[in-house]
């Protein structure tokens, strides 16, 4: 029988819809359930867990107490071992504690659910000891760890597992929050993580946009036909990335780097906006979605835009979603890749796009 350690992360991604670009700290936390945010860890530690219900009389899990685990082991019905106590709150120190005891019993691999800030407490407390794997469900996602998605989780460790999948080392890459939610990207990068190495299921580290002349330009042209294709009443929203802030220096607007921004009328509405927000402009309204890929991972969705969720989605409509980036970034992409944490809405998205690369130019592209 293999034995999986898992640690769930019950807050990890709290702060995505709500736009507060993660949940690190008391404070934070508080904040975003002020403003209705809900758990979505616990739900895509099931969807992993639900990925491995045809092996799992050949499983045994060892996991976390109450939400750090158990809750989810029991609900599919795996055998299990815990550690700790059930808490109704936790902190990164419990995944910690939790995370060393796995450590020190020996497991064949240790799968947990988080962020970028739950794998620096799982790099600190086991290092390169064992092997590592992430099931994606905060809102800084820059490190390379993570699966693609839960289910993509699910079927690396099932293959690292019975097919002995070769292991490399993954970087654990996190931001300063507080310069984030004021506009500045801050990553470092922390160390690595053994983890089992599937290319099209693992998604890589962030990478950032080389600032040429030429990427500039290009950026530029983009831009300007976005512009010139803007209807009137119609509202934009816009997500983050340096090419779609573009958009708003060329209409004298100052859009957020790391928000989503509220564009109509070739003006800018609503700035930062979170889930909730934008439904209530957008009620009754047409709309468009503008998105551009995050370097290095090629993902639209689910990656630093939490705030376009799937009802957000669904609202605006799948036909009105435009896609942006310069030809260097999509030199660099295999293809295009989406994670709502809506399975349904997800293979729905999964068809070929265009992708706009310059003025009045594009290329069509697979979303995977």
């Amino acid at each position: 029988m293999k034995t999986i350690g898992f640690v769930v992360n019950p807050i990890a991604g709290m702060g995505g819809a709500v736009g507060l670009k993660g949940t690190d700290g008391k404070s934070i936390l508080e904040k975003a359930r002020t403003l209705g945010a809900k758990p979505i860890s616990p739900i895509r530690a099931e969807s992993f867990l639900s990925g491995l219900e045809h092996v799992k009389g050949r499983i045994r899990l060892v996991t976390g107490a109450g939400r750090m685990g158990e809750d989810e082991a029991l609900n599919h019905g795996f055998t299990f071992t815990t550690f700790g106590e059930r808490k109704e709150e936790t902190t990164a120190e419990d995944t910690k504690e939790v995370a060393k005891r796995i450590k020190d019993l020996g497991v064949d691999l240790l799968v947990f659910c988080g962020g970028d800030g739950t794998a620096r407490d799982i790099l600190d407390s086991v290092g390169t000891d064992l092997p590592v794997l992430g099931v994606p469900t905060g809102v800084k996602m820059h490190s390379s760890v993570f699966a693609v998605g839960p289910l993509a989780t699910a079927r690396i460790a099932m293959e690292f597992l019975w097919e002995n999948l070769p292991l490399r080392e993954a970087e654990v890459m996190d931001v300063d929050e507080e310069a984030f939610r004021k506009g500045r990207l801050s990553a470092k990068l922390y160390g690595y993580l053994l983890t089992p190495y599937v290319p099209s299921l693992i998604q890589g580290a962030k990478v950032e946009s080389p600032m040429t002349e030429v990427e500039m330009h290009n950026q530029a042209a983009i831009a300007i036909y976005i512009i010139e294709e803007m209807k009137p009443d119609l509202i934009y929203i816009i997500g983050p990335g340096t090419t779609t802030r573009t958009i708003g220096d060329l209409l004298d607007e100052k859009k957020t780097l790391l928000g989503v921004d509220l564009f109509c009328n070739k003006k800018l509405i609503a700035k930062d906006v979170n889930e909730k927000e934008i439904l209530e402009k957008i009620k009754g309204k047409d709309a468009k979605i503008i998105v551009t890929p995050i370097g290095g991972q090629g993902f639209i969705f689910g990656r630093g835009n939490l705030q376009l969720s799937p009802v957000v989605i669904r609202q605006v409509g799948l036909k009105n979603i435009i896609v942006i980036a310069t030809k260097h970034k999509m030199v660099e992409l295999r293809s295009l890749r989406v994670d709502t944490g809506n399975p349904d809405l997800d293979d729905e998205l999964r068809v070929y796009v265009k992708v706009i690369t310059d003025y009045k130019q594009g290329q069509m592209v697979k979303i995977e």
